[in-house]
């Protein structure tokens, strides 16, 4: 009996070294860099900074998940920040009439639409043609410090974004000093073709900058 109270107290002495034992930092035990975005306002743009600061308050002070959202959104990096053609926009806000369409990004023109409904319109910024038809057609474009004053919780608008994958997404690519030799394969060269007759120069062969 003595033998096993022995054993049995020392098995559990092992297995308290082992509940508290630390972390391997030299093994990559700590993670760093997950915090969130948002704990830092990253953009230089003093106008995005006041926004941002601004929704905060909003979101703090009214419990508003609308506010919320904007102040994450203006966050985003412009990668996740797409922008939003007219015609997308229009489709979006058909049987809408009397409500205002926020994008968190930028309203382009798109040439396929011919006629531009009557809209309401907030968002960080417009390309001229699209502000000179949504204006034309009896529409408005506003800023988000003007959509504070008039809805400070949101109410009557129609929260949108533009999409995630685009057309232009597939020229992204790396960053010039990726050493990788298939880094650029499913990038998509600003060329008409990839034959012997067209673009050679720097971005479409290795000695000569980068290829892609």
């Amino acid at each position: 009996f003595f033998r096993f109270q022995v054993w049995w107290s020392s098995s559990v002495e092992f297995e308290k070294s082992f509940t508290t034992m630390g972390i391997d930092l030299k093994a990559g035990g700590r993670r760093t860099g997950h915090k969130s975005s948002m704990k830092v306002i990253k953009t230089a743009n003093p106008y995005n900074r006041l926004l941002i600061k601004l929704y905060k308050f909003l979101a703090r002070r009214t419990d508003s998940k609308f506010c919320e959202t904007v102040a994450k959104r203006l966050h985003m990096s412009r990668i996740n920040a797409p922008p939003m053609g007219l015609n997308r926009l229009a489709k979006y806000m058909s049987k809408k009439e009397n409500q205002t369409a926020v994008i968190v990004g930028k309203v382009t023109d798109d040439v396929r639409m011919l006629e531009c409904p009557k809209l309401s319109v907030c968002a960080l910024a417009f390309t001229e043609n699209a502000r000179k038809r949504i204006v034309a057609a009896g529409g408005e474009c506003i800023t988000f410090d003007q959509l504070a004053l008039r809805s400070p919780t949101g109410a009557n608008t129609v929260l949108l974004r533009g999409p995630q994958s685009r057309a232009a997404l597939a020229h992204f690519g790396k960053r010039t000093s990726v050493n990788n030799p298939h880094a650029y394969d499913g990038v998509k060269p600003y060329v008409r073709s990839k034959g012997r007759k067209f673009e050679k120069a720097r971005g479409r062969r290795k000695s000569r900058g980068f290829k892609v």
